[in-house]
């Protein structure tokens, strides 16, 4: 259920109200609520703009998010089976598209580059009418994007983006994360790592050059510390880089008995690759066997990976097994792997969940308001609870605009049955213990702001 504060960020607006004399009304709830806001559509359908990288080293996670816009769109206007909007525990779409006008959608290239990714929202907003944008695979461009989305006055549903700085230090009153992000990754991982490694061991982290790497890095470092572990060294890595060979060798040399590769799609598959060809995982240092730990990864990237991947600890935001294997708590996840299925002959990954499920929610949000005014949908998103969409029991919280969900730990398969079946679960950790006050240090720094309408 929605828990809407109609008195946050001024919203709402005095006047007399007929028989309630002196009462307000938040801003959907008016007649002027439903125009004067950027691209407000006027005809019979309604555009959505899909913003994923179609090229560069996260091109694949950007193809299966594109697949799965596809199929929200889809599913919006009424066809296939419906998908997560039968188990969604808000019932307020009714597959005919949104407030009655059919789904249209255009898609542009990130390149998982900022100033790409910004060029090409902006033509969305400004040429073809978007009034939502959505996707990345790069927290770089979420972040770059989102503010964007909050200049022009249209909502960003941000796609695949873990950095805490989305909605951390850059967060943004029209922005929306269903994605978890880093500190939550190191909150699920530390425990599990202390169980399996033990509490004495020697850390050597590669990390992306980005925001991103950034606070993923000081998650899992900041976790494992406290834990007992040692940093001996971090060193930064360019996104653009293939071959991670001059980085990996200094590893042996440093005392470390873990690699930490805080790196994301082929460049993981590529530094994972490199680490396994130096022969690391079979060496003993310190008188333990040598691990590699990947914070983040998904079943697209253990694929690229191969048998690498076996017995490599990470984590996800979800997984595509996880109703079959735990149960009812997580429902939806079904639903939408047989939808996905049928469309596309194969399972989809986390990045291709996160975008259907950002796509219904913002439809949903609109419903639930009555308008395409942002600033109704993020009344409608703000403290907004529910359940059925694959994660179990979420909030979106609305001091920052974070999901909170459950988090699963995941690691390589030793046996896989097939192509789709390289990671096994490993635990999936309750809501409550990656849960963090809105103003924890590692998210310190920005402000949320007001909701901007645009025109």
């Amino acid at each position: 259920m929605s828990k809407s504060n109609f008195t946050r960020r001024g919203l709402i607006k005095t006047g007399a109200v007929a028989g309630a004399a002196g009462l307000s009304l938040p801003t959907y709830l008016r007649a002027d609520g439903h125009s004067g806001f950027t691209n407000a559509p006027t005809g019979d359908t309604v555009t959505l703009g899909f913003n994923v990288p179609q090229s560069g080293p996260y091109a694949d996670e950007g193809a299966d998010e594109l697949r799965a816009f596809e199929l929200a769109v889809e599913h919006l206007n009424g066809g296939g089976d419906g998908g997560m909007m039968q188990t969604f525990s808000s019932k307020a779409l009714q597959g005919n598209g949104i407030l009655g006008k059919k789904v249209e959608y255009v898609s542009g290239d990130t390149q998982t580059k900022s100033d790409a990714a910004r060029a090409s929202a902006r033509s969305m907003i400004e040429k073809d009418g978007a009034i939502m944008i959505t996707g990345g695979s790069s927290s770089g461009v979420a972040v770059a994007v989102q503010a964007l989305c909050q200049e022009a006055g249209v909502i960003f549903m941000a796609g695949l983006t873990h950095s805490n700085d989305t909605t951390g230090k850059d967060k943004k009153a029209n922005g929306f994360r269903h994605f978890f992000n880093s500190y939550m990754s190191g909150a699920a991982l530390a425990p599990v790592l202390a169980n399996q490694y033990g509490t004495d061991r020697k850390a050597y982290h590669l990390t992306a050059d980005y925001n991103w790497g950034y606070t993923t890095q000081e998650a899992v470092q900041s976790s494992t510390e406290a834990m007992g572990w040692e940093t001996v060294n971090a060193v930064l890595t360019p996104l653009t880089q293939t071959d991670f060979s001059s980085y990996i060798a200094p590893v042996l040399q440093s005392g470390a008995d873990v690699l930490v590769l805080n790196h994301y799609g082929g460049n993981m598959v590529n530094s994972l690759t490199n680490a396994v060809q130096f022969g690391l995982r079979d060496k003993e240092v310190n008188g333990k066997k040598f691990e590699i730990v990947v914070p983040l990864y998904s079943e697209l990237m253990a694929r690229g990976a191969g048998a690498n991947i076996k017995g490599i600890f990470g984590s996800q935001n979800w997984d595509w097994k996880l109703e079959n294997q735990l149960g009812a708590r997580y429902v939806g996840t079904n639903a939408f792997v047989q939808s996905f299925g049928e469309k596309y002959g194969f399972p989809p990954s986390q990045a291709a969940h996160t975008c259907y499920v950002q796509t219904l929610l913002y439809a949903d949000a609109v419903e639930r308001a009555g308008s395409f005014n942002p600033c109704a949908v993020v009344e409608a998103l703000e403290g907004f609870e529910f359940d059925g969409m694959g994660n179990g029991p979420t909030l979106y919280r609305a001091d920052d605009h974070q999901c909170f969900k459950d988090v699963v730990v995941v690691k390589g398969k030793e046996n896989p049955e097939n192509e789709y079946d390289l990671v096994e679960i490993v635990e999936v950790t309750p809501t409550e213990q990656v849960t963090y006050d809105p103003d924890h240090p590692q998210m310190a720094g920005g402000q949320l702001g007001e909701c901007n309408p645009g025109a």
